[in-house]
Formats: structure tokens, C-alpha cells, sequence
């Protein structure tokens, strides 16, 4: 039975990076789509209505039960690859929510020490 790490080593011992071969593949496929104008500005096109439509149906769904802001960040995330703006919004909004869930951990702590 092999060791319960051995799919992390390749084959010569050392650790796979499996997400630093994919980065590189991907960096490697933007570079090709940016040195035609066209196919960039289209690739910018599509990624914008995508990452829209997914902030978008996320907006729609926070009322409702379920992963409503999830589906939000995760449309900013996708905007974020190529807008500073949206980038910037999304580490905003990560540390909004950080706030938010200290300020709810200080408050369950504290009705904990009431006994309430």
C-alpha cells in the first residue's frame, strides 16, 4: 500500500505543484489572446458579461436561502482578474465581513457569559 502522501511527490521525490502548471498555462494562453488585439478585447468582453451575469443572478439570490453572497464574491473574483476596481471592491468586502463575523463572535461570547 503506498504512503498516504505519496500523490503529493512526483515521481524524482519532489512535491507537486500542480496549480503553479496550471497558472503557467493559463498565463501562457493570456499572453497569446493579448498579442491579438481583437481576440483580447473580445476575451474582455466575454469576461466582463460572465463575471456581470454571476454578481448579478448573486444580487438577485441574497434574499433568498442559500449561498446568495457567495455566488457574489465569486462573480467579483472573476471581474477581479481583469478590473482593479473590482479587485479593490472584493478585498473590501472581505474585510467587511471579517469585521462583521469578529463583531458576531464578541457578541455570542458575551450572551454566552450572561448565561442567555
Amino acid at each position: 500500500m503506498p504512503a498516504p502522501d505519496a500523490h503529493r511527490a512526483a515521481p524524482d521525490g519532489r512535491p507537486r505543484r500542480r496549480w503553479g502548471r496550471l497558472a503557467r498555462g493559463s498565463s501562457r494562453v493570456r499572453a497569446v489572446i493579448k498579442r491579438r488585439r481583437w481576440l483580447d478585447t473580445l476575451y474582455r468582453v466575454a469576461l466582463t458579461a460572465v463575471g456581470a451575469l454571476i454578481v448579478g443572478i448573486g444580487l438577485i439570490l441574497v434574499p433568498l436561502p442559500g449561498p446568495g453572497w457567495l455566488i457574489v464574491f465569486f462573480g467579483l473574483a472573476i471581474l477581479g482578474t481583469e478590473f482593479h476596481w473590482a479587485r479593490r471592491l472584493l478585498v473590501w468586502a472581505r474585510m467587511a465581513l471579517a469585521r462583521f463575523a469578529e463583531r458576531w463572535r464578541a457578541r455570542r461570547s458575551r450572551r454566552a457569559a450572561l448565561g442567555t
